[in-house]
């Protein structure tokens, strides 16, 4: 029996590389006598990039950019070069050098206090700082993991940091943003680095959430960076002005197209006025990585990530992981540390089987202190149970 291992992340607790690891110790103390091999897997959520780095076999750059409150850090971001044997055969990445680039290392919430936190004047510049760095490297594909962002500006650091202005009505340029984002009048784009137009930007989504509305960037994800409701309703007020400024100078309406509320809406600006691609994070990562080969050699998998629910079948990790799975017949295991009162038919259809990994209820900081522990003695549980069929 050989046994593939490929967790999400376990949110604010265990990178991906923690979790499987864990989880194979726990298969190691079972009674299973079976192979195993870890495959951690990302979404585009925070960690994604990491993982990218290390599977594709790429060079860490170090970088200068600004944090979300415009502080100067030091940072990086991968490369691939066009030599690489690690670089799979197209579509997943052809023969120019290709960068890798985790948002959450210059525009993330880890990177600031809770007190800091403050989305109305948080900026996703520094990310835009390692996408011009990447230019500089001579890369002509850039994959952008978007997770993790501490910002709801629209993307509109990262766009300033390239050349674009804001405009108000006056012509004059708007330098609070996302502040002032309301008062949007035009888009100046005469500026943009030109290295952009021959250059091809992949964003890995993990959500599929619009842009605006009550299942908008603004509504759903300003409050995980700390906006209250009247800070959601001034957020929400920019992200519409920003795209029906778009929707003047493109012809493109973002509130029909699904992704846009990624990393509070910046995926929004890199489709809307880059051309980028918007793909599902954990898709382009099973492609990229070839996980279908590593299904190929298995017998069971197992995945997880912190929470599995609804939202698990909206393109997250494990969801990803189990469809590829299941299109080869082979049964997959999903641990988690909280299930839904009622698990839905969807998951079902996902997942042969379900585990919570948590003994007892307990309060969030000791569930987050005690999931390795707890990941691993499931696993022990789960191998025993394996070895006995």
């Amino acid at each position: 029996m050989h046994v593939l291992i490929a967790p999400n992340a376990f949110k604010n607790s265990l990178t991906a590389d923690e979790a499987a690891a864990a989880i194979r110790r726990g298969l190691s103390r079972s009674r299973l006598t079976a192979t195993a091999e870890c495959f951690p897997v990302g979404d585009g959520g925070d960690g994604t990039g990491d993982l990218l780095i290390q599977r594709l076999k790429g060079e860490r750059i170090s970088a200068k950019a600004r944090d979300p409150l415009d502080r100067t850090i030091d940072t990086y971001f991968g490369l691939i070069e066009p030599s690489s044997t690690a670089i799979p055969t197209p579509p997943a990445i052809p023969t120019p050098a290709t960068a890798i680039i985790e948002m959450a290392n210059a525009s993330g919430l880890r990177l600031l206090d809770r007190k800091e936190l403050n989305p109305l004047h948080a900026s996703s510049a520094g990310t835009g700082d390692l996408i011009r760095a990447a230019l500089d490297h001579n890369a002509k594909r850039i994959i952008i993991g978007m997770g993790g962002s501490a910002t709801v500006d629209g993307g509109t650091g990262i766009l300033r940091a390239l050349g674009a202005r804001f405009l108000n009505s006056d012509g004059q340029p708007l330098n609070d943003l996302p502040a002032n984002l309301p008062d949007l009048a035009s888009i100046d784009l005469s500026g943009l680095d030109p290295r952009l137009a021959s250059s091809e930007l992949i964003v890995l989504c993990d959500v599929t959430n619009p842009l605006t509305g009550p299942r908008g960037a603004a509504a759903v994800f300003g409050p995980q960076k700390g906006a209250d409701p009247a800070a959601v309703r001034h957020l929400e007020s920019g992200l519409k002005k920003f795209a029906e400024v778009i929707f003047g100078q493109t012809g493109l309406d973002l509130a029909a197209i699904p992704r846009t509320s990624t990393a509070g809406g910046a995926a929004a600006a890199l489709y809307g006025l880059l051309h980028a691609s918007l793909v599902s994070g954990i898709d382009y990562f099973l492609d990229i990585t070839g996980f279908d080969t590593a299904l190929d050699r298995s017998n069971w998998v197992i995945t997880g990530e912190g929470r599995i629910d609804e939202q698990t079948l909206q393109g997250k990790g494990p969801c990803g992981v189990a469809r590829g799975a299941k299109r080869k017949g082979i049964p997959v295991i999903g641990l988690t540390g909280r299930l839904p009162p009622k698990v839905s038919l969807g998951l079902r259809e996902c997942f042969d089987m379900l585990l919570p990994i948590n003994p007892e209820p307990l309060e969030l900081a000791e569930a987050l202190r005690l999931t390795a522990f707890n990941l691993e003695r499931t696993a022990v549980q789960l191998g025993d149970w394996l070895a006995g069929r």
